[in-house]
C-alpha cells in the first residue's frame, strides 16, 4: 500500500505564517518557477538588446565603415505596414536598406537563429551558430557570422563585401583598436 506524501511548508513574513499543504506548495513552486524564468528571459533580452547596437558599431568601426552606410537608429514599429519586425541594425548602400540581426545566443538554443528566417535578414551575427545553422543561413543566401569562431568577426568583412557597402579590409590588432573604440562609443 502507497503511503501518501505529508509535506507542509510553512512561510513566515512579519510575524505571520501560513502552513501550505502539498498541492498548494506545487502551486506556489510552480509559480515562483515561472516568474523566475520569466525574469531571467526579460532580464537577457534587455541585456542584449542593449549590447547588439554596440557590437553592430564596433563591427562598422573596425572596418571603417562610413556612418552614411549603417543606421544603429532604435526601432519604430511602422503601423502602415501589417507585419513589421523590429530590426537590429541595418546596413545602407544607394539607397538600399541590408537587414541584420543579432543574436548572442549559446550552445543549446538554435531557435533563436530562427529569427533570420522571420525577419528576412541579409546579415546574421551571432555568438555561436551549429553547422546547420549555416548552412540555413547559405541556402538562404544569408551572411553569416559566428563570433566565437576562430577569427569569426572577419566573416564581416566578407559579407561587407559581398554587398557593396563601403569598407576597408581590417588587419589591426584586436587588443589594440577595441579599447579604443569602446571608449569612443561608450
Amino acid at each position: 500500500m502507497e503511503k501518501e506524501i505529508d509535506l507542509t511548508l510553512t512561510i513566515k513574513m512579519k510575524g505571520v505564517s501560513v502552513d501550505l499543504n502539498v498541492s498548494e506548495n506545487l502551486i506556489v513552486i510552480n509559480t515562483l518557477a515561472v516568474k523566475r524564468a520569466a525574469l531571467r528571459g526579460g532580464l537577457w533580452s534587455t541585456a542584449g538588446k542593449s549590447a547588439e547596437k554596440y557590437l553592430m558599431l564596433t563591427l562598422c568601426k573596425l572596418y571603417q565603415v562610413p556612418e552614411t552606410n549603417y543606421n544603429a537608429a532604435h526601432f519604430a514599429k511602422d503601423k502602415g505596414k501589417k507585419v513589421d519586425r523590429e530590426i537590429d541594425f541595418y546596413l545602407l548602400n544607394n539607397g538600399k536598406e541590408y537587414l541584420c540581426e543579432v543574436k548572442l545566443m549559446g550552445k543549446g538554443n538554435p531557435e533563436s537563429a530562427d529569427a533570420i528566417f522571420a525577419r528576412k535578414s541579409n546579415v546574421f551575427i551571432a555568438d555561436t551558430l551549429s553547422q546547420q545553422n549555416k548552412n540555413q543561413a547559405e541556402e538562404l543566401n544569408v551572411f553569416w557570422v559566428a563570433l566565437r569562431d576562430a577569427n569569426g568577426f572577419r566573416r564581416f568583412g566578407l559579407a561587407l563585401k559581398q554587398l557593396g557597402i563601403p569598407h576597408k579590409d581590417y588587419n589591426g590588432d584586436l587588443n589594440t583598436d577595441l579599447p579604443k573604440i569602446l571608449e569612443k562609443l561608450f
